[in-house]
């Protein structure tokens, strides 16, 4: 652990995926807790990204370490966006710089109209597929433990994270202008986001580190949680 006793003095902001919470990010939060401040933000404060990350940059410290899982990617974006003398390191996994293509905004629909009207295990069934993660006797695990979080949090707020999905802007700018160190990681199964669009993010990057985390799939902090500390580790005493 000689690495971790280095880490950087900043905190370190976890951002959760969609319908997430502090669970997702619970072998991080043990691993890495003793040697660095963390925090994990919920992604609440509206129906557009950018209302998100402006109600959670009025939370956080002045200036922060930050890693954002799927949706939580995108919020990040949007905070280094708007504040990036703020942001120390940056840390994106499972997540993409651009916005929902006409027909993929069209498919939230029915989730959203599915959630409003009381089928909310059906559409986190549906937005959480088994094939999203890497095939293996814990899938089933970390799909009903992502299911719990997602019934806990609830229609409403699934509502509007959605809302926020759909309307998101494309970061393709914003991440070429990117100026800190950056650590792109993925699932090798990732199905959501797939690996070259993470090629594509890290070349997009100045300088940004690329790690593909095999026998993983959209859900990597929880899948192959002793890679993900590990390179977590090496990224924030780098």
């Amino acid at each position: 652990m000689e690495q971790v006793d280095q880490l950087s003095r900043d905190p370190l902001v976890l951002l959760p995926g969609m319908m997430c919470d502090a669970r997702v990010f619970e072998p991080q939060i043990r691993a890495l807790s003793s040697r660095v401040p963390v925090m994990v933000a919920p992604l609440l404060g509206g129906e557009r990204i950018e209302d998100i990350a402006l109600h959670l940059l009025h939370q956080l410290p002045q200036r922060f370490a930050l890693a954002g899982l799927a949706m939580g990617g995108n919020v990040a974006m949007e905070i280094l966006r708007r504040a990036p003398e703020r942001v120390s390191r940056l840390c994106l996994m499972s997540t993409s710089p651009l916005s929902d293509t006409p027909a993929q905004a069209a498919n939230r629909e029915p989730m959203i109209i599915g959630a409003r009207t009381g089928r909310m295990e059906d559409v986190l069934r549906q937005n959480m597929m088994p094939e999203y993660l890497a095939p293996g006797p814990q899938r089933i695990e970390i799909l009903n433990q992502v299911h719990q979080m997602g019934m806990e949090l609830g229609e409403a707020l699934f509502v509007s994270q959605t809302r926020a999905l759909q309307r998101r802007r494309d970061q393709q700018g914003t991440m070429r202008k990117c100026k800190v160190p950056t650590l792109i990681l993925c699932g090798e199964y990732d199905q959501l986001t797939p690996v070259k669009r993470h090629e594509f993010l890290a070349e997009l990057i100045p300088d940004a580190t690329l790690e593909i985390v095999t026998a993983a799939g959209h859900l990597p902090t929880l899948e192959r949680p002793d890679v993900v500390n590990r390179v977590l580790a090496e990224w924030l005493g780098g």
